[in-house]
């Protein structure tokens, strides 16, 4: 159980260095500028020996590729700088994995509302009641 805090804990260290990296711009790859990068989650693996940071990038699918590619490149940076700030003895490896969560829920909120109007527009009440009015 101990184990399982320490990881969670390292995570949640990990998750703030990045993000301060990132709000900084410590991360000096002009590719990571595109688009508004934020961490939305850090999984590291119980042995301390790999990390994933999922990111999600607010932009054109161009601006998160060319993101995507500068964190990618700039890896080997963010580990050493990680070992400098957290000082830890090994620091696990860094993968950086673009999070679609925040894309894909935007999308379904985009749905609902347009169908939403759709619905107002041919006057027909909004399913389960007033639901969707003030």
């Amino acid at each position: 159980m101990a184990q399982g805090r320490r990881v969670e804990r390292v995570a949640s260290l990990i998750r703030r260095e990045i993000s301060e990296m990132l709000a900084s711009g410590t991360i000096k790859d002009e590719r990571v500028s595109h688009g508004l990068v934020s961490v939305t989650n850090v999984e590291v693996a119980g042995d301390l020996q790999h990390c994933k940071i999922f990111v999600s990038v607010f932009g054109s699918p161009e601006d998160q590729e060319l993101a995507m590619a500068g964190l990618k490149s700039a890896s080997a940076y963010v580990k050493g700088e990680l070992s400098r700030r957290l000082q830890m003895r090994r620091t696990p490896e860094v993968v950086f994995s673009l999070d679609r969560g925040i894309e894909r829920g935007t999308s379904v909120l985009s749905l609902l509302n347009k169908l939403e109007e759709e619905r107002q527009e041919k006057g027909e009440p909004a399913e389960g009641g007033d639901a969707f009015s003030d």
